[in-house]
């Protein structure tokens, strides 16, 4: 699972970066200012930094250049700094891509995704109980026999492995996979959930959560 640093000193974007990253089955760690973010990326490893440039006690150009210098993790700057020389420089200083706020987080998540890949940091591969994954491919297989599944299954199975353990509202899981409103007394998910159950073999694994939606326990 693909670790990331998010280095931002406003808790309200770095709350919601953190939330929807780790809704796609990333690991994330905040830090609200240089100096504690050098001291996470000297003791720590990581797949992908989030960095913002106005930032208290070390500014983000500067902790760039150490990033640079010491682990050369790949860093995407996100930043008010719109103006095409700021962008320059971000990206002449090092920065593989670069964010203005505000930003639609689909893009975010898009650009992370594109930088982890150019390093091949992406996890192609999920192992989990007797079910393996490729991601990019979109395969799935129940002990090396491929399991055929629509692509709202797959989509829903990928939701549920990245929140597993938690309870998801069944108007969260509409959002995430379907991408709109939906009446909820449709049973639509309900008839998505039991084929997963039966192709997965997962009868108990996914479990329904009286009055709130399903939760995948492994």
């Amino acid at each position: 699972m693909n670790k990331i640093l998010i280095i931002e000193d406003e808790k309200a974007i770095s709350d919601l970066i953190k939330m929807e990253l780790e809704l796609q089955g990333y690991m994330c760690e905040c830090a609200e200012d240089g100096e504690i973010a050098a001291n996470y990326i000297e003791e720590k490893n990581y797949d992908l930094i989030l960095l913002d440039i106005m930032l208290p006690k070390i500014d983000g150009y500067e902790l760039l250049e150490y990033i640079k210098e010491t682990k050369e993790i790949p860093t995407i700057f996100i930043t008010a700094k719109s103006q095409t020389r700021d962008k320059i420089k971000g990206l002449n200083n090092g920065a593989d891509d670069y964010i203005t706020k505000p930003f639609e987080i689909e893009e975010l998540i898009a650009r992370v995704q594109a930088v982890l890949r150019r390093y091949n940091k992406v996890n192609d591969i999920i192992r989990i109980e007797n079910i393996e994954i490729n991601v990019v491919a979109r395969i799935v297989k129940n002990q090396s026999q491929k399991v055929e599944l629509t692509p709202k299954e797959f989509d829903l199975l990928m939701l549920l492995i990245q929140n597993r353990g938690v309870a998801l509202y069944r108007e969260i899981i509409f959002e995430k996979v379907w991408g709109e409103e939906i009446e909820f007394e449709t049973r639509t998910l309900d008839l998505h959930i039991q084929r997963l159950r039966k192709k997965l073999n997962w009868k108990y694994k996914i479990k329904t959560i009286y009055k709130i939606g399903y939760m995948l326990e492994i």
